[in-house]
């Protein structure tokens, strides 16, 4: 069964935050990932700007061990009408729609996901 895991359950699990262990048995077989070519993004901003580049490839190489979902026409238009029917920022928006597009559940704990169908909220508290 896949999984697609937030770009903020990567930082969770990477930093050992407080929501680590809720994130790292959905990590912990990269196979089973759905990653968007975002996520990929974000991930690589990240741990480039708080870390190194070194580490930005290799968790850039975890997330190839799954299957990438490249931003194409009909998933770029999916995310527009997303992002308008739920007030999504465009990365939230790609995100979601990458999601909804294969079927799987997003799995956050951006609370702005919250009620929203096919999401699992792991809530900041």
């Amino acid at each position: 069964m896949s999984v697609l895991v937030d770009t903020c359950g990567w930082i969770e699990w990477l930093t050992d935050g407080p929501l680590a262990p809720r994130f790292a048995p959905l990590l912990a077989d990269p196979s089973t990932l759905l990653v968007p070519t975002v996520v990929q993004y974000e991930l690589h901003r990240w741990i480039r700007r708080e870390r190194d580049e070194a580490t930005a490839m290799e968790v850039v190489g975890v997330t190839e061990q799954g299957t990438v979902m490249p931003l194409d026409t009909s998933l770029a238009l999916l995310a527009s009408e997303l992002a308008v029917s739920h007030r999504l920022a465009m990365a939230d928006a790609v995100v979601y729609a990458t999601a909804q597009q294969a079927g799987v559940d997003l799995v956050t704990c951006d609370e702005h996901f919250a009620d929203m169908p096919g999401v699992t909220l792991f809530p900041k508290n």
